[in-house]
Order: C-alpha cells, then structure tokens, then sequence
C-alpha cells in the first residue's frame, strides 16, 4: 500500500529543516523546491479521513500540524533568506497557486493553502510583513506577490488590504506591478475589495503620466473581476468604456482580450462581446486589433458557442471575413475554425439561420485555397455538414434545400479529395509533409464514409484509382530533372526513399480500408461491389515491386478477411445454382488469397526480416488466416534464442494449429489446397493426413469427437505452455485468460458432438423400432440434464466474456466488439443446448430433476432467454420480439437483469451479422419446436420431438461452427493489465497478528482500494471506485492467518472465475439500482445464503488509492479464520463500468472466544 502524503508529512518536514541547515552551496535553494514539489503533490489529494489516518496508523490532526510546521520554516526562511532563497519560495507558492487555479473555477485555494487547513495564518503574514517593511524594492514586491498566493486568507487581514491599497499608487514599477498581482488575486475572491480596485484601475489606465506597461498590466486585473454577477458587469462597462475611449493600439489589444476573458464566464455578457469583437473585425482598423478580435471570437466560440442566441449580423460578419481578399490567409483560417463551430452548432440545434445557398459558396471557395489545412477544414465542413443534413432530411420531409445542398457536397468533396491526393507524392515534399497530408485526408474519407456509408463503393473507387497512381507513378517519372533515376535512386530531400514512401502510404491506405470496411460492416452495407472494389486494390498492389512483402502479404489478408465473410454467409444459407457458383468463386478466392499470404510470408522469412514476420503472423491471426498464422509462427519458433519468447512463439504456433485443425474439419476443399502448398515447401513442423475427405457433421459424430478432443488437447497445450512461462499474475493476464476462455467453448463443443452421438438420427430407425423408441425414452432425463448442464456452462462462458470485456481499461473498441461477439456467440450456443430438448408439456418431464444437479440451482430456462434477449434488442428487433414471445409463454425469469456495462458495443460489426445469421435460424427453429411440441403428448410424439430436438442443436452447431474465429489485436500487446489491490484492517484494534475478534461481535473494517499498473497515457479518467465484500461461514482459510497475511502482500497468484462473475453482476446491478451509493454495513441475505454482503465506494486520489471503511455481520459465524471475498470496479467521466482485476489475495479475519483468566 502507497503512503499518501499526510503519511510522509514528519519525514518531509524533517527533511526540509535537514535541507535549510545543510551547508553545501546551493543547499537550501534545492531543500526549497524539493519540498515545493512535494507540496504540490500533497495539494492534489484530498484531506484524510479517520479511516485514512487509521489505515497509516496516524494521529488524527497530525498532517495539519506538520504541514503548518514546513509553511511557517518556508515563511521564516523567506524572512531570514538572501535574494535567491526568496525567489525559490516564492516560486514554490506561485506554483501551487496556479496548480488551484487549473483544478478550481475562480482560482480559490481549497488545496493546502485553504483558509481552513491554514491555522498559523497570522504568523505566516507576520513573517512576510516584516520583509515588506524592512527589504528592498525587489523584496517588497516578493513579499506582495506571497500575500496574492496566500489571497484566500489574508485578504480577511486589514494589514495586507491597506498594504496592497498603498503600493497601488507607489512610483516604483516593480512594486506596483507585484501589487497589481496580489489585488487580481484578492479580486476574484473578495467582492468589497474589487470594487475599491475597480475605481483605483480606473484612475490608473486612463493617466498618461504612467507607463504604459503598468497600464496593460492594470487592465489585465479587469478579467479578475467574476467574483460576483454584479461586479463583472460593472468591471465589464467600465472596461468597453475606456476601450471605446482610447485609439493606443496596444491599449485595444490588452483590453479585447481581457473583456473577452471576462465574458467567457458570464453568459449573459456573451452576446455583447461578440457583437464588440465583430465591430473590431468589419471596421477600418489595424490589422493587429483586427487579427486579436478574431482570435477572441475563436476563444469565445470554443469555450461557449452554444449558450447564446447568434444574430444574422454575426453571421454576415464571418462570411465577410471569409471572402475578404485583404484578410492574411491564417485569419481566414481563424475564421473558417470558429464560422465550423458555429455551423455544426446551429445544425445540432435545429437553428434555421443558416442561407444555405451562400454557405455552400463560401465553403466552396475555402476549400480552393491554396493553404493545405484551409482546404480539408473546409472540406470537413462540407462532409459534416452534408451528415447533418442528411439526419434532418430523416425528420423533416419538406426539406428541399437540404437536399439540394447534398447533392451538390458529394460529387465536390469526392473530386476535392482526389484532385489533393495526387500530388502527395511530389518530391517537393518532405516526409512529414506527406504523412500529415495524407492523415488529413484519409480521416476526411472515413469521415465520409461515416456520415454516408452509401458511399463506401464510390470511396473504396477513388482509393482504387489513388493506389493506381501510386503504382503507376515511378513509370511516369516525378518530375524532368530525374528522369535519368531509376526507381530505387528516387529519392527527396530529405533523404527518404521513394520505396519508403511509398510503402507507408500504402500501410495508410490500408488502416483506411480496414477502418471502412469495419463501418460499412456495422451499418449492414457490405455488398460484392465492395468486395470486388478491395480485390482491385489488393491486385494493383501486387502488381508494383516497390512495396516490401509485408506490405503485399496484409492487402492479401485484406481481401481474405473481406471474401470470408461473404463465404461464411452464402455457405450456410440454401441457395440456387446462381448462388452455389458463388459460393464455389468465393471458396476458389478465399483459397487463392491465403496461398497468396503464405508466398509473401515465405519471402518474409527468407529474407530475415522476423519482425516483419511476426507481424504478419499478428495480422493473419486478426484475420482469421490460420494456416498463414501456424505457417509464420512455427518458423519463427527456430529463429529465436530467448527463452520466454520461444515459449511465447510455441503457445501462438500451437493455438494457429488447433485453429487451423478447425478450418481444415469445415472447409476441406481449402484445406487440402493449403496442405497441398504447405508438402511442396517441405514444412517438417506440420503433420497431416495423406488425404481429406469432408466428414458430415451429422452423418459421422465420432470422428468429428474425435477430431476436436485433438483440436482441444493442442489448444490447452497453447495455454499451458503460457502459463508455464510467466510468473502467474504477473504478464500475459488477458493471454491466458483469452486461451482458457477458448478452451473451455471448445470443450463446450465437444460435450455437445459427444452427446449427440448417442442419440440414433435416422428417422426410418426411430419410426419401426419400438426399442429405440423406448431406449430414448428412458434415456432423456440423463440426457436432458446432461445437455442442462452444457447449456448452463456456455452461458456462464457468456458471462465470462462480458466480464472480459468490461476488466481491460484502454482496450480499444474493435477488440472491445470481438469479444463482446464471442459472448452473443457463447449465449447462442446456451439457448439453443438449452431449449432442443425442453419439453415440460410432456410428462416424461417430470421424470427430470435439474435442481438436484450440482451446480445448476440457478439454471433457468427463461433466463436463457433473458440473455440473449438483453444481447440482441438493440441490434436485431425482429429477433428480439421473437424471444419476447417465447419469454412470454415459458415465464419471466425470477431476475430480469441481464449483465450490460456501460461500455458494451452495439452494433453489427467485426464478425457479429454472420452470428446473427445463425441466431436467427436457431431462435426460428426453436419457436417451430416448441409450437409443435404443444400440439401433441403421446409416446410417439415423444421419441420425434426428442430426436427433432438433438436435429435442431446439430444444425445450429454446424452453422455455428463455421462463424470466422478472429483474434483482437489486444492479444499480441503484452502488458500488465489495470487491477487493484485491497488492503484491509480492523478499525477497532491494531494487532499484529491481522485481523481478529470476539465471537458474537461485528466486523468493522478499514479499507484501502489501490489501482494497480495505470497506464500514464490513459485517456479516460477514473472517478469513483466501488467494491463488493461477501463472507459466509463456509468461506474457511486455507492456511492460519500469518501465512494469510505473507500472501496477501504477495502479488496475487490467480482469481476464481466463478465468484468473479457473481460478485461482478451484483456489484454492477447494486450501482444500477441503489444510484451507485455505499452500503458499508453488511446485510445479510435473505435468500437461504448465509452470507453476508457489503457494498463500498471510493473517491480515487492522484495515486489511484481510495479510503473507506464498511462493517461486515459476522456475529453468528463460529470460531475460526475466514476469507473475505471481494471484486472491485471504476466508473470512468464518461459513465462507462469497467470490473478491476483483484492482484491481491483475499483478506483474512479471525473469530476467537474471549480469554478467561483464573
């Protein structure tokens, strides 16, 4: 556990003095600011708690008295000091000063320097008093500047007000300006002090007979006065006053910008400054005042453009602007910025002052502009615009000029786009100059594609043509001064190769292209054109020798993984002739592309360029690419010398084996071809069979059993190999979490084939043998159970996932939506094992007792329901309303929450239609069995419902098998994951020996929640942490309580899976239903569990730590050791659930009887 700071206050406050009494040159200075360091720090957490100071074994008061003790040395050293060590405490002071004013609105000190945690305020005032009155001008002004960053208690001091009052009106500049210092900082907090500053400004700024640079510096203090509504309206007249009054272009300057601060705070005082600042841009003035009002326009724009009415004036203003011939072009660009604002926000209002007409041919000028970043502004307004437009059009039928304005954006942005894409490759450019060109421009096409992805065809064809002209482009020649170059010899000035070049637009082109491909999946609009369109690209690619092999081998996986999904979908619907000769075209591509991918990857690896191998093997294993992947990987494992990287290498070749082992048992048309390529390189790693033949899933069960327990021995042997590796807890945490999940759906699989292979499917067998009849008769209770039993596994698989999905803070969102599909996967899986053989209108139903089975008491059929429906309502209605009606007939789940975080992924991308696909068919099928079991009861109905059941689930798997299994890119980034940790202690007594009580007695903790292995770059931040404690009476230690205590300070070994998913869904619906509020006193469940349950919050410092306390029932517990069970969760400032890994053990406590004496 991380000591805060209040933990450290007597060691630091021993160092300082340490520091100021050392001798060494220079001593004090660095005691000084090492200390103003450490201030800082402590500024940034909040005040202990009487938990906190427990938790650290502190006095309460006791950080109060150190920290007042280091500000009085500070202060007596900054009296006693020479010139430098004044500077250096000052220094320390402005900084944590101006670190309160970026944390708190009106820069008021609720850090360390509050009036409240200040006791010492009159002697640390003294001290610097005596400075003032005895020291030198540059003194004095050090001492005034001190009362300006102590403003929020010493402007209570008469002293201080009339020594800053005084100093106002002193013939020293320096002195005055430090004054000027402190009364901005006693402005924004003392209304009655202002005011009297106001009038002293006013006297100030309009003399001629004082500098000009103490004027400036007066009418800087104008945008400190928002104490008070009333105060910045009279500092805001009194400002525009003497701006109207003076012609000093410096004078204009200062005060536009200072009114324009004070302004930004007040709304009502918006409108008119925007009203001053645009007078200042359309009137004969100086380019300077006009160039700073259009700079105060951006700023008020960005920071408030949508909490004040705009006037048609404003607006005629900006398209003034932005057609003025005589305005430099970074001003128009200023301008075209701030008039992109203004527009996206009258839009998102529904405001119709917009002249349609005009805007067009405002923008369509900007983008001509011979300034790079003007034109794709201008043209990212168009597309934004046109998207916006395009949803009104949606509401509102009668919009004509809308639809006029559309048509005419589309073909000018295309021909836009185009006409700047060409000449990046000019030799005038530099490096840098190209990939910024080329970033700007490929987030301008996903952004159209984004807004209409209608488009995406028309897109992907102007990529096409790009690429051509990129690969046509060293036959051109670039320009008549090389044409005496060949290729390779290309080269700008600045040393970069064409070949380079070249080959990082293409990696551009490609991240486009997936990226594309990706949003037209999610919005359903992916169609052979776009399939045919990326085929054209990958084909002009391979046709130019500039590119590297890796870069040819990721535009074959490209293809590939575009071609598979169109395979998977036509492969598992009936189809006509027309259709069966495309699936057979897209089989021959699909098997084309990936001998395609192998090629290139045997180049790679001839050429020794194992890192570019292993991240083709990275993107073979994303795409679904299997034998390229077990291809790569497998060689790579001869190359390596490192010990965890061999093990790492040989964990991926065995998964991308069982993998492959599953692609050759479905497609073994293109497993034959691949083997076939693989025997001609003479790969020695891979073993297969002389010949494949197709094995029918339902007309061959046991060789299909047998196939995938070899499937799934290879993958658990990629698992254990892992695990083998690495310290448990310590490294490839999703890794292995991610194997053991693949594992344990594949062993799902392999129940379900095993099951149904004693089931007899022939139906001529079933209708004349009566002892078949009755052998499924009286095997259909153990049967019904066993298939339970599968059901319930692969929805808590589901549930696994989920849990996944929510425990890896920063995943990116395309990992987030594979994994979110591989848990609508699983939870299909559960509802179709769960409803093929479920009959309870039958009364050999009654013969089943799935309540006696371990581990199924919570096994419900309408939660199955439940389930899915809570994966499925917000992406496929009609589906949804299908299991609405099925829910409605079978009963409603005793608990109607279904597990969704706030971060889940809805929509239809990265592989989720082909599982749709699937779900359908086997919800339709489903609601066909039950209305037909419905319809009769006898004993021959019986034995076809059974046999029409164990049919149903064979179907499903078969679909269900052939979905594309895609590995998340998350996979290969290995890192230690986000986790916590939580440290506990009795808040009654502090022992020693851990935790213990009296029997009979409550449990009251201390807790600290730590955040663990928080990455510096994280983008989101975590604002509440929350925690579950469960204990019951069975929940013994394992090992006495000091060895408990050894173990929770060691890194925590691994977690139990199960009680992580229950503990995870009760603490996310308690946030749910209770408004995320604590409930620290354990309550204890009234559902037969014996346990008790305690529900606590955090609020996170700097250091990710939280402090609380919660009290746990435990009077009935017997003598003896017990293990806490807890998991832990954040809510990121987006409202997003995220479940923290625990990375510690469970904390122990002992009961124990009282010690009676004789």
């Amino acid at each position: 556990m991380e000591r805060i700071s209040a933990a450290c206050a007597m060691e630091w406050s021993i160092d300082l003095e340490k520091g100021l009494r050392s001798k060494a040159v220079g001593g004090s200075v660095e005691a000084i600011l090492r200390t103003g360091q450490r201030l800082e720090q402590w500024n940034r957490e909040p005040e202990p708690t009487l938990p906190v100071y427990k938790m650290f074994g502190l006095v309460p008061g006791e950080d109060r008295l150190f920290a007042n003790a280091i500000l009085l040395r500070l202060a007596d050293t900054f009296r006693l000091g020479d010139l430098n060590v004044r500077h250096s405490v000052v220094k320390v002071f402005l900084s944590l000063r101006s670190r309160n004013k970026k944390k708190h609105n009106g820069g008021r000190n609720y850090g360390i320097l509050s009036k409240q945690r200040v006791h010492n305020q009159s002697h640390l005032l003294s001290r610097v008093k005596i400075v003032f009155d005895s020291g030198d001008v540059e003194s004095r002004a050090l001492a005034l500047v001190l009362f300006g960053c102590w403003a929020d208690f010493a402007k209570d001091s008469a002293q201080i007000r009339y020594i800053i009052f005084s100093t106002l009106v002193s013939s020293d500049v320096v002195e005055v300006r430090a004054a000027l210092y402190a009364a901005a900082c006693f402005c924004e907090l003392s209304d009655d002090f202002a005011y009297v500053v106001l009038e002293m400004l006013v006297n100030m700024v309009s003399s001629s007979q004082i500098a000009l640079g103490v004027r400036l510096a007066g009418v800087r203090v104008f945008a400190k006065m928002g104490c008070s509504s009333s105060l910045a309206h009279r500092a805001y007249k009194v400002g525009l006053k003497l701006l109207v009054d003076s012609s000093e272009e410096d004078f204009l300057v200062v005060m536009l910008i200072t009114l324009s601060k004070l302004a930004s705070m007040f709304r009502f005082l918006i409108s008119e400054q925007v009203d001053l600042l645009c007078s200042f841009v359309s009137r004969e003035t100086t380019l300077r005042v006009k160039t700073m009002a259009i700079r105060c326009l951006h700023f008020i724009f960005t920071r408030s453009v949508c909490h004040f009415p705009l006037s048609a004036h404003t607006l005629k203003t900006f398209f003034s602007m932005l057609d003025d011939p005589e305005l430099p072009s970074d001003l128009q660009f200023q301008a075209l910025r701030i008039f992109y604002k203004i527009v996206v926000c009258c839009l998102a209002d529904d405001r119709d002052i917009l002249e349609l007409d005009k805007l067009l041919t405002v923008i369509e000028n900007a983008s001509k502009s011979s300034i790079k970043v003007k034109q794709l502004l201008a043209i990212r307004v168009l597309v934004v615009i046109s998207g916006m437009l395009k949803e009104r059009i949606r509401i509102e039928s009668d919009g004509a000029d809308s639809t006029l304005l559309l048509s005419q954006i589309m073909p000018f942005v295309i021909d836009q786009l185009t006409s700047l894409v060409k000449p990046v490759l000019d030799l005038c450019l530099s490096h840098s100059e190209v990939e910024k060109e080329c970033n700007g421009l490929f987030s301008l096409f996903l952004l159209l594609v984004e807004e209409h992805p209608e488009l995406g065809v028309i897109v992907l064809d102007k990529i096409h043509l790009f690429m051509e002209y990129l690969v046509n482009m060293p036959d051109r020649g670039t320009s008549a001064s090389k044409a005496s170059l060949s290729v390779n010899e290309l080269v700008d000035f600045k040393g970069k190769t064409s070949r380079f070049i070249m080959s990082k637009l293409a990696i551009y082109v490609y991240r486009f292209v997936v990226s594309c491909l990706e949003h037209l999946k999610e919005t359903k609009s992916i169609t052979t054109q776009v399939a045919d369109k990326v085929k054209l690209l990958a084909e002009h690619v391979h046709r130019c020798s500039l590119f590297d092999c890796l870069t040819h081998m990721m535009y074959s996986l490209l293809l590939y993984s575009c071609i598979a999904g169109h395979f998977v979908v036509n492969k598992n619907e009936e189809t006509d002739n027309s259709d069966e000769n495309l699936v057979v075209t897209l089989d021959d591509r699909l098997i084309e592309c990936e001998i395609l991918a192998l090629e290139f990857a045997e180049k790679i690896l001839a050429g020794r360029d194992y890192w570019d191998a292993y991240k083709a093997g990275k993107y073979a294993a994303h795409q679904g690419a299997w034998f390229t992947a077990s291809f790569i990987f497998e060689q790579l494992m001869t190359k390596v010398q490192s010990d965890s990287c061999l093990c790492w290498l040989k964990s991926l070749a065995q998964f991308s084996h069982s993998e492959k082992e599953i692609q050759l048992l479905l497609l073994p048309k293109q497993g034959s071809s691949l083997v076939d390529w693989l025997k001609t390189k003479k790969v020695s790693s891979i073993h297969f069979k002389d010949n494949l033949v197709e094995i029918s899933l339902d007309a061959d069960l046991p060789k299909w059993y047998e196939k995938l327990i070899e499937t799934y021995s290879s993958l658990y042997s990629s698992l254990e190999t892992l695990e083998n590796v690495v310290k448990p807890g310590q490294a490839f945490c999703f890794q292995r979490w991610f194997l053991a999940l693949r594992v344990k759906v594949l062993g799902a699989l392999v129940d379900i084939v095993k099951l149904l292979g004693t089931v007899p499917f022939n139906q001529d067998t079933i209708t004349k043998n009566e002892l078949v009849k009755k052998s499924i008769l009286v095997e259909y209770p153990q049967l019904f159970q066993q298939i339970s039993r599968v059901s319930f596994q692969a929805k808590r698989l589901a549930h696994e996932f989920d849990l996944m999905v929510t425990s890896f803070i920063g995943m990116d969102r395309k990992c987030l939506k594979i994994i979110s599909a591989l848990a609508l996967n699983c939870s299909i899986l559960a509802f179709t094992a769960g409803f093929s053989l479920y009959f309870p209108e039958m009364p050999m139903y009654e013969n089943v007792t799935t309540c006696s089975l371990e581990g199924l008491k919570r096994f419900s059929h309408p939660a199955l329901v439940q389930d899915l429906i809570g994966r499925l309502w917000r992406i496929d209605h009609e589906t949804s309303a299908s299991l609405w009606m099925l829910s409605k007939a079978i009963g409603r789940p005793k608990s109607c929450c279904h597990f969704q975080p706030g971060n889940q992924i809805w929509n239809s991308g990265c592989g989720v239609e082909d599982i749709l696909k699937v779900c359908r068919y086997a919800v339709t099928k489903v609601v066909a069995l039950k209305n037909g079991a419905n319809k009769g009861h006898n004993g021959e109905d019986v034995s076809q419902r059974v046999n029409d059941g164990c049919q149903l689930l064979l179907d499903v798997v078969t679909k269900w098998m052939h979905i594309p299994f895609r590995t998340p890119t998350y996979f290969f980034q290995v890192r230690h994951c986000v986790g916590s940790e939580l440290f506990a202690s009795s808040a009654d007594t502090r022992s020693p020996d851990g935790i213990s009580i009296l029997l009979g007695f409550h449990l009251s903790l201390n807790l600290c929640l730590q955040l663990k292995n928080v990455p510096p770059d994280l983008t989101i931040q975590l604002t509440k942490l929350y925690c579950i404690l469960y204990c019951k009476a069975s929940f013994t230690a394992p090992k006495p309580v000091e060895e408990s205590k050894q173990r929770m300070q060691s890194s925590y070994q691994s977690w139990e899976i199960d009680d992580m998913i229950d503990l995870n869904k009760d603490l996310f619906e308690h946030l749910r239903e209770d408004g995320k509020t604590a409930d620290t006193k354990g309550r204890r469940l009234n559902n037969g569990d014996d346990g008790v349950k305690a529900f606590v919050c955090f609020e996170p410092n700097e250091r990710g730590q939280g402090f609380s306390t919660c009290l746990l029932d435990v009077s009935s517990f017997p003598a003896g050791s017990y293990e806490i069970k807890w998991h832990s969760c954040c809510v990121d400032d987006q409202g997003s659930y995220w479940s923290l890994l625990p990375l510690n053990a469970a904390p122990v406590f002992t009961l124990h009887a009282p010690v009676t004496t004789k």
